[in-house]
């Protein structure tokens, strides 16, 4: 899978060489088509698991930047008025994820979104306990957290 994706890289400074200038959006037009060079030649490669998890992580920073948007927009939106609209309150999401590596990236995409916070992971890494800053449906939210972003995070591992 490295081999592909250093392949990829190669092939976006190459793309950005024949143009004829170094750019960030000539890098990410090059890497887009040698992407899609690989992908037509995928027969060609032993089941690399590459072109399939690269369309997720895509997809992952994607959702995590529209949350960003929207949480910012939110947060700002309750400093700038005059009436809070915040609720504020703990609440424990149940785990899918179950490795380290996959509890800490849904922890840590979580506490980098304005107004919701990681605390903690219970002993049995089943339950991870998150500080909302708007909390107006419990079931709501940890539905949200469950299918948004630990159902991303984990599409991405796994």
């Amino acid at each position: 899978m490295i081999d592909l994706f250093l392949l990829n890289i190669f092939l976006a400074f190459g793309f950005s060489a024949v143009m004829g200038h170094f750019s960030l959006g000539g890098f990410l037009a090059g890497f887009g088509i040698g992407f899609a060079a690989l992908w037509l030649t995928k027969p060609l490669y032993e089941n690399s698991g590459y072109l399939t998890r690269l369309p997720k992580v895509v997809m992952l920073l994607a959702y995590f930047v529209k949350e960003l948007f929207i949480s910012n927009l939110r947060v700002m939106w309750d400093v700038l008025t005059p009436k809070h609209i915040s609720r504020p309150g703990i609440i424990g999401v149940p785990l899918d994820a179950r490795t380290d590596l996959e509890i800490m990236l849904v922890a840590n995409l979580i506490s980098l979104t304005p107004g919701t916070l990681s605390l903690e992971v219970s002993e049995d890494k089943k339950t991870l306990y998150v500080h909302v800053m708007f909390l107006d449906d419990v079931e709501e939210t940890r539905r949200s957290i469950k299918t948004g972003l630990e159902r991303r995070v984990l599409e991405v591992m796994r």
